[in-house]
């Protein structure tokens, strides 16, 4: 019940700064350290794997900026999160790879839909890991 209760609370100030920040700001950090990853890989490993490389690292560091330094709780900041970060790549790769660098190949495959997709899950599923915590404690107490 108080999950429940939990997903739908909306605080006033969702809309704030903070929410400025834990989007734009680290939704563009976040692509251009996945960015500069693929730049640095590009070098040292065939273009075709660099995407799969950077995956996992990008996972890793995502995961942390969202339980580390997202202040929301809230869904809706979460979900505001996940559409902001997703258009964020999009627009991003579009301009800086398609546009700017042209790869021979094309840029749009199997790692790349992966990649969105996981930019608009991840956000989801930090919101569900905080919820999950902040019941179990909740409940100890």
């Amino acid at each position: 019940m108080k999950l429940s209760l939990f997903l739908l609370k909306k605080k006033p100030n969702d809309m704030s700064k903070q929410l400025l920040k834990d989007s734009l700001f680290w939704g563009f950090i976040l692509w251009l350290i996945g960015y500069t990853l693929g730049i640095a890989l590009f070098f040292v490993m065939q273009a075709l794997l660099v995407g799969w490389a950077i995956l996992p690292i990008g996972t890793v560091i995502t995961f942390w900026v969202l339980l580390k330094k997202v202040k929301g709780d809230s869904f809706l900041y979460f979900l505001v999160l996940s559409v902001t970060w997703t258009l964020l790549a999009i627009i991003l790769d579009y301009i800086f790879l398609v546009k700017m660098i042209k790869p021979a190949d094309g840029y749009y495959k199997a790692d790349v839909y992966l990649y969105y997709a996981l930019t608009f899950i991840y956000p989801l599923m930090a919101f569900w890991l905080k919820a999950r915590r902040r019941e179990k404690s909740a409940n100890s107490v």
